[in-house]
């Protein structure tokens, strides 16, 4: 008797869970049945982007997930990205709570994980910024320019041995940033510019270990730092401290005239606030955290595009030659390019292009969040749903890109007449509020960095008969397995 109440038991137990595991109809769908406590975490496989585009062949457009008990919603497909993310915006537009911006210590502040009325503030203020950088004198020009020499001088000094240029490429974007931000470039062997270069790639290296802390916060408290979240929070918290440091050593000494910096005229832009009696979230706290977006986001996306862009010629030489060929016949060779070059270098444009289509180093950028109930494609989509773009969907999309969606071919970017076209579904940065705000600053250090680079050295595979594979490592960005590279000057 025992053992048939026993069976009967577990018989009523297991139908009781089948029947609160039925997939709500209301959803999206699911690709597989989501297991219990783990849901589909389980079901990933280490290359998210392949995973991603699978499971869209298998559920459409639109598809749920769940990580732990928290709900993701997966996006795919330019109309379906735009509809949420610029249609519906302002459902769209809020940031969930991870991990890494609470280990922070400054958590919802600056500009990457704020939102409401702080993240309007930061970004409007941020962005006004930047662009006046961009106007008058041309600040920005001019001090990527003067980062430019010096990295010249690091490529010569190679001597057309084999290398990996990384590093080399991820310090000089580094300075730019630093320069904007604080009016100072710092030499490479300077040890507080290499301690801030340090503990920002601890930083990108280190958040895809503790994604699994987003779901599972308990995982933090475990002992040792198996998911390397007591380093992470080291590194971010030095990053914070390091910028605090600095700002306390500048805002004492700031000019209400002296804009040359960003500090510098962010207190002057909180200073008129207060003045005219305006309430406002300009403070030190949103100036520092600020800063720290601006130095992560800034630094590593544009040096890992630099870094595919001479991978990409690597397995491409014919697509160097024109590049150097179109370089030749419209700047020469006897003076720098400039940004004013920009209109007339059509194929180098592509090349940029291209290489930020083929390699989309954030296929699902940083996730967005539901502020409301909202249905979308039909669903109902709950509040606090965390929502994941897949950019690959559009960027790599063979309706809009053709069959070879998935070669190198800058020309796709060029029209019959020979004029760079911008076809809308490239949306490299996102789309959306929260697309990159650094976008123009990102395009510029682009040109001018590839112009000058492709105008004074040839790339070429360490060996001709062994050219580094188009290999990846998925993390916060996308970026080529490491490889070497000779460095040749040409003049």
């Amino acid at each position: 008797m025992e053992l048939t109440t026993w069976i009967v038991s577990v018989v009523v137990i297991l139908a009781i869970y089948i029947w609160l595991q039925r997939p709500d109809p209301r959803l999206p769908p699911s690709p597989v049945r989501a297991l219990p406590i783990v849901g589909h975490i389980l079901s990933m496989s280490r290359d998210t982007r392949s995973q991603l585009r699978a499971w869209r062949h298998c559920c459409g457009d639109i598809y749920s997930l769940y990580m732990g008990n928290t709900l993701v919603v997966v996006l795919n497909g330019y109309d379906l990205i735009k509809e949420a993310l610029v249609t519906r915006a302002d459902i769209f537009s809020d940031r969930p709570s991870l991990f890494v911006d609470m280990a922070s210590g400054l958590p919802k502040l600056g500009i990457l994980f704020s939102n409401g009325a702080v993240w309007k503030e930061q970004r409007s203020v941020s962005l006004s910024i930047l662009r006046s950088f961009g106007m008058g004198k041309n600040v920005l020009a001019e001090k990527i320019q003067e980062e430019i020499d010096c990295y010249m001088e690091v490529l010569a000094d190679l001597k057309g041995e084999c290398t990996d240029i990384e590093v080399f490429t991820s310090i000089s974007i580094s300075n730019i940033i630093c320069s904007i931000l604080l009016g100072q470039r710092f030499d490479y062997e300077d040890k507080t510019f290499q301690d801030l270069i340090h503990k920002s790639r601890d930083l990108v290296s280190e958040q895809e270990a503790v994604s699994l802390i987003n779901f599972f916060p308990w995982l933090n408290f475990l002992p040792g730092d198996l998911f390397k979240a007591k380093k992470l929070r080291v590194s971010y918290v030095s990053l914070i401290n390091m910028f605090s440091d600095v700002l306390n050593e500048k805002k004492h000494f700031s000019d209400s005239n002296d804009v040359s910096n960003f500090i510098y005229a962010y207190i002057n832009k909180r200073n008129q606030k207060i003045q005219s009696g305006i309430s406002t979230s300009l403070d030190d706290q949103n100036l520092v955290k600020t800063m720290c977006d601006l130095f992560g986001a800034g630094t590593e996306t544009t040096s890992t595009t630099i870094y595919w862009c001479i991978l990409y010629i690597l397995n491409h030489q014919k697509v160097q030659d024109k590049v150097y060929d179109e370089i030749k016949n419209k700047v020469g060779t006897f003076r720098t390019p400039t940004i004013h070059d920009k209109s007339q270098l059509t194929y180098l444009n592509a090349v940029i292009m291209e290489t930020q289509r083929l390699a989309s180093i954030a296929p699902v950028a940083l996730p967005h969040q539901c502020s409301e109930e909202v249905t979308l494609k039909g669903f109902t989509i709950p509040k606090g749903t965390m929502i994941l773009p897949n950019l690959d969907s559009v960027l790599h999309d063979k309706d809009t890109w053709g069959e070879d969606a998935m070669s190198f071919r800058p020309e796709r970017f060029i029209d019959n007449d020979g004029k760079l076209k911008n076809p809308e579904q490239f949306i490299q940065f996102g789309i959306g509020p929260r697309a990159c705000l650094g976008e123009s600053l990102a395009m510029m250090e682009l040109f001018l960095f590839l112009s000058n680079m492709f105008q004074r050295f040839q790339f070429l595979p360490p060996n001709p008969c062994s050219i580094p594979p188009l290999a990846y490592k998925t993390g916060v960005v996308v970026s080529p397995l490491g490889y070497e590279v000779r460095v040749v000057k040409r003049i």
